[in-house]
């Protein structure tokens, strides 16, 4: 066995996994949830404003964590990059810069669109990088899940805060292949679930990374045209939503999962969903859709704080940073 093997098994840093990186997208998303509930809600805007700055600090403290890991224990990191599962949350690292642009819009356009560049940069190169091993490496039927949606939501966040920055063509181009291969990878993973043996329980919570797609496509599709509600509008969010009734109501099964680091794949989707439904009911000026979106906020910040306090419990445990 060789030094680094030795130290890896040894040390902590070594185990530090990149779906830690879901952690800035759970609270980062619930931070842009409450802002956009300060606009349709008339809320106040102390809390979004607040879970952001909380946001920034885990995603600086996670991106230095991850850092130390890549220098310290490089092997470890490619066997990571090359995991049939696990190297689809890298691009959590990608989302997380793109969510952070979308944060700092509401404080500092010029480090708003560093961000953006940045993360839409290294998308494209996690897209292509993935794609790339799907057709030419070999994978079994068992190895898609839920996870592989992760690239592909990314496509669809670059023109959250691309459109707003004038990046109109880029945001297009995004967001037609993260639509494109959205409709692709549901066909696999779907008759995956249904036809194959279960997933192990870990990997549970992934079934709710179905959401973000459809919820995150139709924000980004009212973005790029103008914001219209039209039918294919309507559409990607009438699925957004109808996902969110059926996990919801499969609430119990998700209960019984251990704690692991994919609790957190139950975070954003909410986020996304939360404010999916906000600007559906700002658009339509529904009642029922307000009290829907009053509703998945609550619930989206309770599953974050839950899932942030049973993180924090594990690390003072020191059953986070374990080996698999």
């Amino acid at each position: 066995m060789s030094e680094q093997q030795t130290s890896s098994d040894l040390h902590w840093l070594a185990h530090v996994p990149v779906p830690l990186f879901a952690v800035v997208m759970g609270v980062v998303g619930l931070g842009l949830a409450w802002r956009k509930a300060h606009d349709v809600l008339d809320l106040s805007a102390v809390p979004g404003e607040a879970v952001l700055l909380l946001g920034g600090s885990l995603f600086l403290a996670i991106l230095v964590l991850y850092g130390l890991k890549v220098l310290r224990f490089p092997a470890e990191f490619k066997a990571e990059m090359n995991h049939p599962v696990r190297a689809n949350f890298g691009a959590a690292v990608s989302i997380s810069l793109l969510l952070m642009a979308s944060a700092f819009l509401g404080w500092n356009r010029a480090v708003a669109e560093g961000l953006w560049m940045a993360g839409a940069a290294l998308q494209l190169a996690i897209t292509l990088r993935m794609l790339g091993r799907w057709l030419f490496e070999a994978y079994e039927i068992h190895h898609s899940n839920p996870a592989w949606f992760i690239p592909v939501v990314g496509n669809l966040l670059v023109p959250i805060a691309g459109v707003k920055l004038g990046h109109l063509e880029t945001a297009w181009f995004f967001f037609s292949v993260g639509m494109v291969f959205w409709v692709v990878l549901f066909s696999i993973v779907f008759y995956r679930i249904v036809f194959h043996p279960q997933m192990p329980p870990k990997l549970v919570p992934t079934l709710f990374i179905f959401i973000p797609p459809p919820a995150v496509g139709f924000l980004a599709y009212l973005l790029l045209t103008g914001g219209e509600l039209d039918p294919f509008a309507r559409i990607l969010f009438s699925f957004a939503f109808f996902l969110v009734i059926l996990l919801i109501s499969l609430g119990r099964r998700f209960a019984s999962v251990p704690f692991a680091i994919t609790w957190w794949a139950f975070t954003f989707p909410l986020d996304a969903a939360a404010l999916a439904t906000l600007e559906y009911a700002r658009l339509t000026g529904s009642t029922l859709f307000s009290g829907a979106a009053w509703g998945l906020l609550l619930l989206a910040t309770g599953v974050v704080v839950l899932v942030l306090i049973r993180t924090f419990r594990a690390l003072a445990a020191g059953k986070l940073f374990v080996p698999e």
